[in-house]
């Protein structure tokens, strides 16, 4: 949605990520035939920005798929900090944990294999960062779920909010992804006890600040 151009201009304006990031890239664009589902080099760098910026304690990801946005989230931990990472692939997850366990990150990333709709209320945990990024017609009940275990000031990331721009397009547009993603902008909107901005980055990147339970 983004012209090319600027696209490259604003890449080439960015600070570099790993060298083990853009391998697992590479890798994950190589061989994955569902490969769009990863953050990419842009959206990598701003999630490793928007965790420097807010140095979490705790980080809960539902949705980790190749691991690599749990990579670039894990960047901005506080020291005592954990990234808690939820999936139910364990192909992809298992590719993600060979990759973790080259950092020096891999004993501060957790991860889950089930559903994240169960998972989530075991967890114990108050999070001060949340990306979501899983199946679209859940997004409602992640963020409900999630929301009580979110601290006051704390920031969820939601992806795919945009849906290479389907969501405009209220006539003929109105698979179940689609509705559901409009539906969770239209909840997010409506919502007092937050604040937020959608991101015209990638495929849409919701910004949600907890102001008050």
């Amino acid at each position: 949605m983004i012209d090319d151009n600027i696209q490259q201009y604003a890449e080439q304006h960015t600070s570099a990520e790993s060298p083990l990031l853009t391998e697992l890239l590479e890798k994950t664009y190589s061989t994955r035939a569902d490969k769009s589902m990863l953050s990419g080099f842009y959206q990598g760098r701003l999630l490793a920005m928007f965790s420097k910026m807010l140095q979490p304690r705790r980080i809960l990801e539902v949705g980790t798929y190749m691991g690599y946005s749990a990579l670039c989230l894990a960047e901005g931990l506080s020291e005592d900090g954990k990234l808690i990472t939820l999936d139910i692939d364990p192909e992809t997850n298992e590719v993600a944990k060979e990759f973790w366990a080259r950092t020096q990150l891999y004993s501060r990333i957790e991860s889950y294999l089930g559903n994240a709709l169960e998972i989530i209320p075991m967890l114990g945990e108050t999070f001060d960062l949340v990306f979501i990024d899983a199946d679209k017609p859940n997004y409602k009940h992640y963020y409900d779920i999630i929301f009580p275990h979110l601290r006051i000031g704390g920031v969820i990331l939601a992806d795919n909010v945009l849906w290479s721009g389907m969501v405009l397009d209220t006539e003929t547009n109105d698979d179940e992804n689609t509705v559901a993603l409009r539906q969770f902008s239209e909840k997010i909107q409506a919502d007092e006890r937050v604040s937020n901005i959608l991101f015209a980055v990638r495929d849409g990147l919701m910004v949600i600040r907890k102001e008050r339970e």
